[in-house]
């Protein structure tokens, strides 16, 4: 007999269940009985945590970007970090990149949102790690904290995103290059 889940494991197991219908099924194909029966529990296990599977949905994807947040490289240049880090997005998560844009359509539609209140990045932790990144590059000198909005400092990223959604494929790193070295660092020096 399978050992009882409970607390965090158990919802970290409803949460990996859920991401993976999604991935697997899409927002129209997603229930909340084949996430019961994927995550091997009950509809009342899942139903106290989660009333609707609009709830489910939105739990599953922060879950999702916390679970997979990158750390913040330090490479000792602003340009390299940024770099390795495009890198290791466009290396890692042109699938997750895909199922947020494509598979979550319908979601976007009946709820009225879009994947950027999904991206929130208080809930996920991204923006403490893109601090960090630009902090360091602040304290070598490479730019001023003036410079450095909330838009710039995701402006390379967002790029990144754009590419990725436009072949639903790696981006090459000549393109990452280019956006990292004419769009961005211009900005900031």
């Amino acid at each position: 007999m399978p050992e009882r889940r409970r607390g965090a494991a158990l919802e970290k197991a409803l949460l990996d269940a859920a991401w993976q219908e999604l991935t697997d099924n899409g927002y129209a194909g997603f229930t909340m009985d084949a996430v019961v029966q994927r995550a091997g529990t009950s509809p009342p296990v899942l139903y106290r945590r989660w009333s609707d599977r609009d709830e489910l949905v939105r739990a599953a994807i922060v879950h999702t970007l916390k679970e997979y947040r990158l750390d913040s490289p330090d490479t000792g240049s602003l340009r390299e970090d940024v770099l390795t880090l495009m890198r290791e997005i466009n290396t890692t998560r042109v699938q997750f990149i895909t199922v947020m844009s494509v598979q979550l359509a319908g979601y976007y539609q009946e709820t009225g949102t879009s994947p950027a209140d999904l991206r929130d990045p208080l809930a996920t932790g991204r923006k403490e790690a893109l601090d960090v990144l630009f902090d360091r590059a602040v304290d070598r000198g490479e730019t001023k904290r003036e410079l450095l909005t909330e838009r710039i400092k995701s402006l390379p990223f967002d790029l990144l995103r754009q590419e990725i959604l436009t072949t639903f494929a790696p981006v090459p790193d000549h393109v990452l290059e280019e956006i990292v070295d004419t769009v961005f660092l211009p900005l900031v020096r």
